[in-house]
């Protein structure tokens, strides 16, 4: 989205700690930062990587200008030498990411930041913002599109949705998760996802009769008419007034492309009868919509009634990831380099187990079934190390390092792609369909007992025996 300079839309000890760095003679100093997340939401098998064509125009567009040197110097704590620094901002570093569109697992860097620290730090809030929430929502669309077993789900969710942002960005994130259009007019014109809609209650309400409003919109919009029939009585007008719309307006013109949509009541009981009177009338090619507060389980749930929907609109529970609503990226760094260039890996200690991380600058692989296609487990492994899909691989569990298991007729791809490359952007971003296909494409690869809602498999992501060591001699030193 166009909008104002975000160059403050950061934490403020971003700044502070910038500042630091510059006092300290750090700001030189090139860090490695990684991306990623420790829970996949609503307890899901895999989550989906999306969000970052917003951090590259982020990067792209990072500048300090007067404003922004003019409130900093406002609060009497930052140095002129750091606010003429920021006043002549660029972003100089390498940043390696996951395409877009990739299902994407705990603890497996979704993006990678190469950088001198002042710069690697200023970036992230914004990266975590993009990241994290567009994979939420793209991974909350992929379950409630897998649910929907091949009928179209469209997102309805932007006057439900948090700020304008959270609808405009958030129905990208969603038809990258396999929506099939959004209700949202702005996400159509910025990123060509299809807009559309039906009509509200107030449009039948402005007329004398329900029948009157049902023929005039098939009389305006013959090609594209979806008739909104609960506005009094479901059964008893909505659905035969629409018969009777349909009939007298678009069959004469030969328009066979139309639908009614249930809002409320019964939606399983509502469907079943209106398909029923719909078929009776001769119109068995009319399309049932629903919509009201639905998400994957409710839609399940439909589909195992019998519930005859062709398309479901799913809104605020999409559009806000109602039932987990945190993705939850954290940005942690991984290795720090000497005068020398020399790359010193760096570990955060945590009592908390699941918040140590792994140490170092790291190459991502997926392991492919050869015979299957399928993806087998990822793997982590230092930045200079090559996994050879010729030989005979053995990989392990790292939280169980007894359970260790042989691969053979396997291919290793790399993930992570660069993107920029001392701050030249190298990677050219796909258009949305592009994405999209490729983010169906990809989940396609996973075995159907990680793609489960409940209890699903755990996608191993493990640790090369040389990153394990190392991790393993970082824990064991003493640096208090």
């Amino acid at each position: 989205m166009n909008q104002e300079n975000l160059a403050m839309l950061c934490d403020f000890y971003e700044l502070t700690m910038s500042n630091g760095y510059m006092k300290n003679g750090f700001y030189q100093k090139n860090v490695y930062f990684d991306v990623f997340f420790r829970n996949v939401p609503d307890g899901g098998g895999f989550a989906i990587a999306a969000g970052l064509e917003q951090v590259v125009q982020y990067i792209q567009d990072l500048r300090f200008g007067p404003e922004e040197i003019g409130y900093l110097r406002s609060k009497q704590i930052f140095d002129e030498e750091f606010l003429t620094y920021l006043s002549q901002f660029r972003f100089t570093g390498d940043i390696w990411a996951v395409p877009e569109g990739t299902p994407v697992f705990p603890n497996e860097p979704l993006l990678t930041v190469r950088a001198p620290a002042i710069q690697a730090q200023l970036i992230e809030t914004y990266v975590l913002l993009a990241l994290n929430h567009q994979s939420l929502i793209a991974t909350k669309a992929n379950r409630i599109v897998r649910a929907a077993q091949g009928r179209a789900v469209l997102e309805f969710g932007a006057r439900r949705a948090q700020g304008a942002d959270g609808a405009v960005i958030g129905a990208r994130a969603a038809y990258i998760g396999g929506c099939a259009g959004t209700s949202c007019a702005l996400t159509d014109q910025l990123f060509g996802v299809p807009a559309g809609g039906t009509m509200a209650h107030s449009w039948i309400q402005m007329f004398d009769t329900e029948y009157e409003a049902f023929k005039t919109y098939c009389e305006l919009y013959p090609h594209s008419t979806t008739l909104l029939v609960d506005t009094y009585n479901t059964l008893k007008s909505g659905i035969p007034n629409a018969i009777r719309a349909f009939k007298e307006v678009l069959i004469p013109q030969g328009i066979l492309d139309f639908g009614v949509r249930l809002d409320s009541g019964d939606i399983s009981y509502l469907s079943k009868e209106a398909r029923k009177m719909l078929d009776a009338a001769g119109l068995p090619q009319c399309k049932i919509v629903a919509s009201n507060s639905l998400d994957e389980y409710l839609i399940r749930d439909l589909i195992m009634q019998g519930a005859q929907i062709d398309t479901f609109g799913v809104g605020e529970r999409l559009i806000t990831a109602k039932s987990s609503p945190v993705f939850g990226g954290v940005y942690k760094l991984a290795a720090v380099e000497d005068e020398n260039g020399k790359i010193l890996p760096k570990i955060k200690v945590s009592e908390n187990t699941a918040k140590i991380t792994n140490p170092h600058f790291k190459k991502l692989y997926r392991l492919f079934d050869n015979e299957t296609g399928k993806a087998l487990a990822d793997e982590l492994c230092v930045y200079d190390e090559t996994i050879d899909d010729t030989a005979d691989h053995t990989i392990f569990d790292p939280n169980a390092t007894w359970k260790t298991k042989t691969l053979t007729n396997f291919t290793a791809k790399v993930l992570q792609v660069p993107v920029f490359q001392k701050g030249e952007l190298v990677y050219k971003l796909p258009d949305i369909e592009g994405i999209k296909a490729y983010c169906q494409q990809q989940i396609g690869l996973l075995w159907d007992e990680v793609k489960r809602f409940e209890n699903p498999h755990t996608y191993y992501v493990d640790l090369s025996k040389k990153l394990w060591d190392m991790k393993q001699a970082l824990l064991n030193q003493k640096r208090y």
